[in-house]
């Protein structure tokens, strides 16, 4: 028997949320002149740039984007970024996906940018669905959600957008 999904943040929840992650990301990073911000394709890009246009509106900060390419069923495979390691060595940098589940696809990115120096690394996530096999955890979140093995998180940024639990 299938059921309706659950509606667990609205689109109006999910841009409050966005607005407090900017917010945290900001007193994190204060002294530094520039925050490179890294989405995984396909939802954690686009919460990446949602954040860094929240961002722009209450900083001067410069926003470095980058866009993180890794096959999620395979995460061993080559992982393909958007920019060259030096523009983002020594800087602050906040890994962005839309839901962490087991935390493969956060580490294998995660692994990819701890190989070159970084001044601080940071991740976000809208939705923290507490399932972690790997040691890793998310610094800035919209939600945490206590969910089965058996449910999915979807994240949906077209209008309306919507996070729901199916």
């Amino acid at each position: 028997m299938k059921t309706e999904p659950t509606l667990i943040l609205s689109e109006e929840d999910i841009k409050i949320k966005i607005k407090r992650i900017a917010l945290q990301i900001l007193e994190t990073c204060l002294e530094d002149e520039s925050i490179v911000i890294a989405g995984i394709e396909k939802n954690g890009a686009t919460l990446a740039t949602l954040i860094s246009e929240e961002i722009k509106k209450i900083s001067d900060q410069t926003i470095v984007p980058v866009r993180v390419k890794l096959d999620k069923k395979n995460p061993l495979q080559s992982i393909e970024v958007s920019l060259e390691s030096s523009a983002y060595e020594n800087k602050s940098l906040i890994l962005i996906d839309d839901v962490l589940n087991t935390g493969s696809t956060l580490m294998f990115a995660a692994k990819h940018f701890l190989e070159v120096p970084l001044k601080q690394f940071k991740t976000a996530v809208l939705v923290d669905r507490n399932h972690k096999n790997y040691p890793i955890k998310a610094d800035f979140k919209g939600i945490s959600l206590s969910t089965s093995l058996n449910e999915r998180v979807e994240v949906n940024f077209e209008s309306p957008a919507r996070a729901e639990l199916v």
